[in-house]
Order: C-alpha cells, then structure tokens, then sequence
C-alpha cells in the first residue's frame, strides 16, 4: 500500500493516477455497454426467428375450412334457375368437392363452378357457362390451343394439354366440349384418368338432367 493509501496496481507497479482509475472506469464501462448490446441484439435476432417460423408455420397450415366437403347437389338445385341450364353434378366415389358456386365474368356470361379433390388428392375442377362465347372460353384455357381430342361420356372432348411447359399449373391440361347450351371445360393437375372419369361422369350428369 503507498503512502497516500491508493493501492498498487500491478501492471503499473504503482498506484492509479486519477486519469489512470477515470480511463479504466470508463474502458470497464464501455465493455459493459457492448456487452449488453450484442446480448440485446442476439435476443432481438432469437425473438424474430421465432416469429417468422411461427408465420411461416401459419401460413402454410391447411386452411381446414376449404377442406370441407360441399353439398354439390343441393348448391346445383338452388344454382339452376339462375344459371339457365341444368348444373353439372359430378359423382365420383372417393373424390371431394370443396367449392360450387355460380360464377360471372366481365363479358356477362354466368357459369357454374365445382372444385374437386380427386381420391388421390390432386386438384381438378368443372367450370359450366351457359351460351359462353369465344372470348369466355379464351379467357377460361389462358390462351391455350387444343393439342388434340378424346372421347368420354359418349361426347367428344377437345383436349388443351400444356404439361411439357407447365408441368404444376392448375391449367396445365383442360378438356373442353359443348353439351347443349353449355361450355364445359375441365382443368387441374390430375392425370388423363381422372379426366376421363371427370369428363364420363359431367356427361352423364347432364345428360341426365335434360
């Protein structure tokens, strides 16, 4: 202990000069500031990991309410009078429908919906319009040409098959065939059988309903 009653600092050999303890509070002081603010920042950058996993995880969580089947045959009836022709109702087994609906576009034509999980799970849906016209069924393929044909219900099927350049999208194949006063086209992701099952089994449905 020195004379003055400071103690010895030993990498000094002697004790702080004021400058000396102010310079080493304020070092300490400033280490301790740093410290804090990367413990604050990893806890900023912890918490928003955990946010954006929870919206990630949110956002692609099932939306259950589409999942519901729908009543195809009671939403028809109630549909007919205003679509002006007798609705499509498909019947297939194991397969779900998960929205009908009367739908109108901008050209005034009024078409009816049903969107459809085949028992494999894969995507296909009917849209029906009624005294459709050109720019109608343009709209409804994406400008898309036909590629060819197939028969299926007793009716013959123009086919739109655009699988080769969009092997995922929802209209990368349609069917498409006029029955009466009605525009029928099929489109989804779902293979050449279930199309033929769809196709088979619209037909027959409206045959049915004459």
């Amino acid at each position: 202990m020195s004379s003055d009653n400071r103690p010895i600092v030993a990498e000094l050999g002697r004790p702080e000069t004021p400058q000396e303890t102010a310079d080493r509070k304020a070092a300490s002081s400033q280490r301790y500031r740093a410290s804090k603010t990367v413990k604050n920042l990893l806890w900023a950058f912890g918490a928003s990991l955990v946010i954006a996993v929870f919206l990630v995880l949110l956002a692609t969580r099932p939306d259950t309410t589409t999942l519901k089947p729908v009543d195809v045959t009671q939403t028809a009836l109630e549909a007919a009078p205003s679509l002006g022709a007798t609705p499509a109702v498909p019947d297939l087994d194991g397969w779900v429908a998960n929205a009908a609906r009367l739908e109108a576009s901008s050209d005034g034509v009024t078409s009816w919906y049903v969107g459809l999980l085949t028992a494999e799970g894969r995507f296909i849906a009917v849209r029906q319009g009624v005294d459709a016209n050109p720019t109608w069924l343009a709209q409804q393929l994406d400008g898309a040409r036909a590629t060819g044909e197939r028969s299926a219900g007793g009716v013959v099927w123009q086919e739109y098959d655009r699988r080769a350049n969009d092997p995922t999208g929802i209209r990368s194949y349609s069917l498409v065939a006029t029955i009466d006063s009605s525009t029928i086209v099929l489109f989804g992701t779902a293979g050449d059988t279930e199309f033929t099952q769809l196709a088979t089994s619209v037909a027959e449905s409206l045959k049915r309903g004459k």
